[in-house]
């Protein structure tokens, strides 16, 4: 008599999956949090130590989730572990920016992930839409960055952001319609336009305003989105 049958085993699988990926997430937010310190006068040491956290999320909690998939079908499992990868890309694709002020790219990425998988068996790859969600996500943070640098008075660097998450709007809204099962892209899309939105009203308001405008920002972090056509977003 068999002890267990097909789908109990199924069910375990994706229970371990998805604390696995619980556990990417808390600790890709934390590299996140990281970054977030930097500043003008402290990035090299910021990101040295965020990269090395990054690494430690790759090495410790992804290389569980693919030692649980290996063997298996991981696509029709992708639901148990998605957040996790979606919160890995964020994070990712963060440091790299805030490094070169370039987007980390999937296949790069994907490349990372080779050496933790064993040779003989099809190794775990982040497919294109939990790639795309995870760059949609960047978006909000690169928005938190920029008001962040604002305040600092680095209002050029905000501005290479504006420009750096505008291209990444423009392009995605462009392939996004041809994409199926795209609700959740669609949702996070509208969100990635409030954060254009954000840093552009900021940079925009720190150029007409001058100086007076930046400690407003450190104190409330709030906009005004009518000058953009945008007062109907939530904030």
């Amino acid at each position: 008599q068999i002890p267990f049958s097909v789908s109990e085993l199924i069910n375990d699988k994706r229970e371990r999956l998805v604390k696995a990926s619980r556990d990417v997430t808390m600790n890709s937010k934390k590299v996140i949090f990281q970054v977030h310190r930097i500043s003008k006068n402290n990035k090299e040491e910021v990101l040295s130590k965020a990269e090395n956290d990054l690494a430690a999320v790759v090495n410790q909690y992804i290389g569980k989730l693919v030692k649980e998939l290996q063997g298996t079908d991981f696509w029709k499992l992708r639901r148990a572990y998605t957040p996790g990868v979606q919160e890995y890309i964020e994070a990712a694709t963060f440091c790299r920016f805030c490094k070169t002020g370039t987007l980390l790219g999937l296949a790069e990425i994907n490349d990372s992930l080779l050496a933790l998988s064993d040779k003989s068996i099809e190794p775990l790859q982040i497919n294109v839409l939990d790639y795309l969600l995870g760059v949609a996500d960047l978006s909000g943070e690169l928005m938190r960055l920029a008001i962040g640098r604002i305040s600092d008075g680095e209002v050029e660097y905000a501005k290479n952001i504006c420009a750096f998450v505008r291209d990444i709007y423009r392009e995605l809204t462009l392939l996004v319609p041809l994409m199926d099962d795209n609700n959740e892209m669609k949702k996070k899309m509208e969100v990635m336009l409030q954060s254009v939105v954000k840093i552009e009203n900021a940079c925009f308001s720190v150029h007409v305003r001058g100086s007076e405008y930046i400690p407003m920002l450190g104190s409330s972090g709030e906009s005004d989105y009518a000058f953009f056509g945008a007062a109907d977003y939530d904030q």
